[in-house]
């Protein structure tokens, strides 16, 4: 690929800002690919996607970034947004599916190791979770952003996100309220 030209900077300043996003590129990129897989669901190879496809979108976006933000709070915003397009487009899909393929869902095998059906457990809960509720959730206790630099992120009023953010606390804590010491299905600390 060849470097961006920025028509309102000298030469010089766009390789400057070529070379930062390289080195933010290699820095990110596996906190890109977590943060997306968490997004999506749990599918590492669509969350590897998404990524790609979010660093290319910026890439070709540098010469309009106006450094008037993190370049970290900017590209995470291009982040969500492709997995925002990925969710749409993974629901279109399973609606087409279901109305053109008359496909029956398979029935799940029961997982021999209890971690991977605590895993589905919890995969499932946080599905459960409204778009909004799972991006504020994962930015926050996953990647471990502050309300106001995921606002930044996601684009919107921090109050907003303090909403979302304790609907999806207490939704997860509903659907896993089995796990917790203390309630009525205690687990053996065997």
């Amino acid at each position: 690929m060849t470097a961006p030209v920025l028509d309102d900077a000298a030469p010089d300043d766009a390789v400057a800002r070529e070379a930062r996003f390289r080195a933010f590129v290699v820095e990110h990129r596996e906190r890109a690919v977590s943060m997306a897989w968490r997004m999506l669901g749990g599918d590492r190879a669509m969350a590897e996607d998404v990524a790609q496809d979010a660093f290319v979108r910026a890439y070709r976006a540098l010469p309009q970034f106006r450094e008037d933000a993190r370049l970290s709070t900017w590209f995470f915003r291009i982040l969500v947004r492709q997995v925002q397009n990925r969710r749409r487009w993974l629901a279109v899909r399973r609606r087409w599916r279901a109305l053109f393929a008359h496909e029956a869902p398979a029935d799940e095998v029961a997982p021999a190791d209890p971690d991977v059906g605590l895993q589905r457990r919890i995969g499932a809960a946080m599905e459960r979770l409204s778009p909004g509720q799972r991006e504020v959730f994962v930015l926050v206790h996953f990647e471990g952003l502050t309300v106001t630099e995921a606002a930044a992120v996601l684009g919107r009023a921090p109050g907003t996100l303090k909403s979302h953010l304790h609907r999806a606390l207490v939704s997860l804590r509903a659907d896993l309220a089995d796990l917790r010491p203390g309630a009525g299905g205690e687990r053996d600390e065997a």
